[in-house]
């Protein structure tokens, strides 16, 4: 590629490892929040748009490299992009296990709240809209790598098809080979067999031109010295 095409590469993968560390001390911070749960919805909210731009250069890093002139590029490149994916599902995993410990101990310090005569039901209808919201907002990530996914898949579909293809054209052009392989033996043999016939016929043709030469000296001597 041209270096001007370099440039936007290298921050493309600085950008994805920003992201990347962006969302690990984002979960983290998840993990240690303490309450209540419309700062754990926030922290989340945060963590959802890191995850949108992080999934935005992966898949424009993914297409910097099918645009590669070199094979060899392109595919060392398909294969980062292969490990950025991994480590994104590794952060949607770290991110869900967060958030599950983070509403266990809110839970716990609710509970312990209530003992002390705090409102059970506002308490409860906050924790179900927020536990409601947290899970639409995981699902929805988890739909986004899900569609991601689905297209790497299809486009290996794609590509186990044109080898395929590709090994029936060769799979064809070998057999019309042994074909012409067998018309080629046929015909040495054919001439190896004209060349034997040819040599028959000189032979036979000297044997006849000596038989009749013979004759015709035979004829001459009785014509012409009749007492030999």
């Amino acid at each position: 590629m041209a270096a001007a095409a370099a440039v936007p590469l290298r921050v493309c993968h600085q950008e994805i490892v920003k992201f990347d560390l962006e969302i690990k001390a984002a979960v983290q911070d998840i993990r240690d929040c303490p309450g209540p749960l419309s700062a754990l919805t926030e922290l989340n909210a945060a963590v959802k748009e890191k995850f949108r731009h992080l999934r935005g250069r992966i898949q424009e890093l993914e297409q910097m490299a099918k645009e590669q002139d070199k094979e060899s590029e392109k595919q060392a490149l398909l294969r980062e992009v292969e490990n950025h994916k991994k480590q994104m599902l590794s952060n949607q995993a770290a991110w869900r296990k967060a958030n599950l410990a983070c509403k266990i101990a809110i839970d716990n310090s609710e509970k312990d709240q209530l003992l002390q005569g705090r409102d059970v039901l506002r308490q409860r209808k906050t924790t179900k809209e927020s536990l409601a919201e947290s899970a639409s907002n995981i699902t929805e990530s988890l739909m986004g790598i899900s569609r991601m996914m689905s297209q790497q898949v299809q486009q290996s579909e794609e590509t186990v098809q044109t080898l395929a293809n590709s090994s029936r054209t060769i799979l064809e052009a070998n057999e019309e080979f042994k074909s012409m392989s067998g018309t080629i033996q046929l015909g040495r043999k054919l001439i190896t067999k004209y060349n034997r016939r040819e040599l028959t016929d000189k032979l036979l043709i000297f044997l006849a031109l000596a038989l009749f030469l013979a004759t015709v000296l035979y004829i001459l001597k009785k014509r012409l010295f009749p007492f030999l």
